[in-house]
C-alpha cells in the first residue's frame, strides 16, 4: 500500500506561513505556500531554506490568495520548483495582483531602509521582486469548483467553496482509497457578501484551521458599531482610518458603508479607498458574481461608494488634509503598504480613530495597537499613538469557534485523525479540546516541522 505522510512546514502555532507537504511515496504535493508574518522569529523563516528541496515538489495546491497562504510562491519558484500551481479561478485572478504588489512593497521597503539607514542589513534587500511576483503567475492553472482533477495515477484533487474570500477553497485529496481534507480558511455562515462554506461530510484525515478557536465574534451589529465610531470621530473633527485587508475585508467595509450612507445613518463624510491592490480586488469581485451574494448592480454600487485613490500624489494630499473623512487602506494588520504613512500622520492626533477590522496576528503593529501600545515603530521611527484604537472582530472573514464546530458537525463520521492548525497556540488548543470533548474525535495540534505517517 502507498505510504502517505504529511509534514507541517507552516501555519502551526501561528496564523501565517501555511505550508502542508503531502508525500505519497515519491510524489510531493504542497498545500498552500504562504509567507510568515508577525514576530521576527517567524519572519526569519521566509529567508531560511525550506526543509524540503523545492525542486522535488511536484505540484502546489492553493486554498486561497491571501499572502499567508500564497506569498512564498515566488521564492519557491526561484529556488527550483518547476511544477503547476493549481487553484480556483478567483484565487488565480487575485494572486495576479497580490503577488505583484507583494514584490513591489518589498522592493520599496528595502529601498526606504537603504535610503534612511534604519535596517541592520547593508544593503537591505527584498525577499523577492515585483517581476518575480508577476512571473509566478505563469505557473497557475485554475480548475472549477466541485470537479475532481487527476494529479497523478493515484491522486485526485477537488476544490469546494470555503466562503472566506473570493476563490477560497476547501481542498480535498483522494489518495487511493483515502480522503484528505484541508479546510483552508473557513468563512462566516451569515456573511452578507460571501456564500457560506461548503459542508464536507467525510474525510479520513482532516486539517482544520483554528484562527478563532475558543473565541466568538460577538452579536453586535457591525453597522451599529460603525455608526457609533464614525459619528463620534466626526464630532471630534477627526478622520477614521481603517487598515483593511485589500482582498475581502475592503469590499465588506464598502458594502456596510454604502448601506449606512444610503440610510443616512452616518455623517456625509468622503470615503477614500487608497490601495491599488484593494481597487483591483474590488474590480475582480465585481467580475465573479457567482461567488458572492450581490447581483451585478449591487456589486457595482458597493464598490462605487468610495473614491479610488490611484496615485501617490493624491495619497500624500490626504495626509495633509484637515477635513474629516474615512480612509480605507491596506494592510489589515498594519504590516506594510500605504496605510503606514497614514498611521504615521493620524495616530498622534486624539481626534482621529484607527479602526481595525479583524484578527491581528501576534507581533504585528495591528496587534500592538489593539493591545494598547502607546507608540509603534514605522520606517525606523517611533510614532506616538494618541488616536482612539478600535477593533471590530465581527467584521472578520474567518469563522469563529462555534461556526467551525458547526461546520465540523456536518461530517457523517469522525475522521481517523484531525489536525488543528492555523492558529495561535491557545486558539488551536481550545479548538482541539472542543473537538475531543464535543465530537469525540481523535485530534492533535501539530508542531512546526512535525511529520505524520497516515495509516
Amino acid at each position: 500500500m502507498m505510504k502517505v505522510r504529511i509534514r507541517f512546514l507552516g501555519g502551526v502555532g501561528t496564523v501565517t506561513g501555511s505550508k502542508y507537504l503531502v508525500e505519497i511515496d515519491d510524489y510531493r504535493i504542497l498545500v498552500d505556500c504562504g509567507l510568515f508574518q508577525g514576530y521576527k522569529q517567524l519572519r526569519l523563516r521566509n529567508w531560511a531554506s525550506l526543509p524540503v528541496d523545492p525542486a522535488t515538489i511536484d505540484v502546489v495546491l492553493l486554498s486561497h490568495a491571501h499572502l499567508d497562504h500564497s506569498g512564498y510562491l515566488p521564492v519557491l519558484i526561484r529556488n527550483g520548483f518547476s511544477g503547476e500551481v493549481i487553484c480556483s479561478a478567483g484565487t488565480r485572478d487575485l494572486c495576479a495582483i497580490l503577488l505583484s504588489d507583494s514584490g513591489f512593497l518589498q522592493e520599496r521597503s528595502a529601498a526606504l531602509a537603504n535610503r534612511y539607514g534604519y535596517s541592520k542589513h547593508h544593503p537591505a534587500r527584498p525577499l523577492y521582486t515585483q517581476l518575480e511576483g508577476e512571473a509566478a503567475l505563469s505557473r497557475f492553472r485554475a480548475i472549477e469548483f466541485g470537479h475532481s482533477e487527476r494529479l497523478s495515477k493515484d491522486v485526485e484533487v477537488r476544490l469546494d467553496p470555503a466562503g472566506h474570500i473570493l476563490g477560497a477553497a476547501v481542498v480535498s485529496l483522494r489518495v487511493g482509497g483515502r480522503k484528505l481534507v484541508f479546510s483552508g480558511d473557513l468563512g462566516r455562515m451569515d456573511c452578507p457578501l460571501m456564500l457560506p462554506p461548503t459542508h464536507i461530510t467525510d474525510a479520513d484525515y482532516l486539517v482544520v484551521e483554528s484562527t478563532y478557536g475558543g473565541r466568538q465574534h460577538g452579536s453586535m451589529d457591525p453597522e451599529d458599531a460603525l455608526t457609533d465610531i464614525i459619528t463620534r470621530t466626526a464630532a471630534r473633527g477627526g478622520t477614521v482610518l481603517i487598515p483593511a485587508f485589500a482582498v475581502g475585508r475592503a469590499q465588506l467595509l464598502l458594502f456596510h458603508l454604502r448601506r449606512l450612507k444610503d440610510a443616512e445613518r452616518i455623517p456625509n463624510l468622503p470615503i477614500f479607498l487608497d490601495s491599488p491592490m484593494a481597487i483591483n480586488a474590488s474590480e475582480i469581485f465585481c467580475a465573479h458574481p457567482q461567488e458572492h451574494r450581490l447581483n451585478a448592480a449591487g456589486a457595482k454600487a458597493t464598490c462605487g461608494v468610495a473614491h479610488y485613490v490611484r496615485d501617490v500624489e493624491e495619497s500624500e494630499g490626504l495626509n495633509h488634509s484637515r477635513m474629516p473623512m474615512i480612509i480605507i487602506s491596506a494592510s489589515g494588520m498594519a504590516s506594510g503598504g500605504r496605510v503606514l504613512h497614514y498611521i504615521k500622520h493620524f495616530a498622534p492626533d486624539s481626534r482621529n480613530t484607527i479602526l481595525f477590522t479583524g484578527y491581528q496576528a501576534g507581533g504585528t503593529r495591528g496587534a500592538a495597537m489593539v493591545g494598547g501600545a502607546e507608540r509603534v515603530k514605522i520606517f525606523g521611527e517611533y510614532v506616538p499613538v494618541r488616536a482612539e484604537v478600535v477593533n471590530l472582530d465581527m467584521l472578520s472573514a474567518h469563522a469563529d469557534h462555534d461556526e467551525i464546530m458547526s461546520w465540523l458537525g456536518h461530517f457523517n463520521q469522525s475522521p481517523q485523525r484531525t489536525f488543528v492548525t492555523h492558529g495561535e497556540s491557545q486558539a488551536s488548543d481550545a479548538l482541539r479540546h472542543a473537538i475531543e470533548e464535543g465530537l469525540e474525535w481523535s485530534c492533535v495540534v501539530p508542531e512546526y516541522g512535525e511529520e505524520c505517517l497516515l495509516d
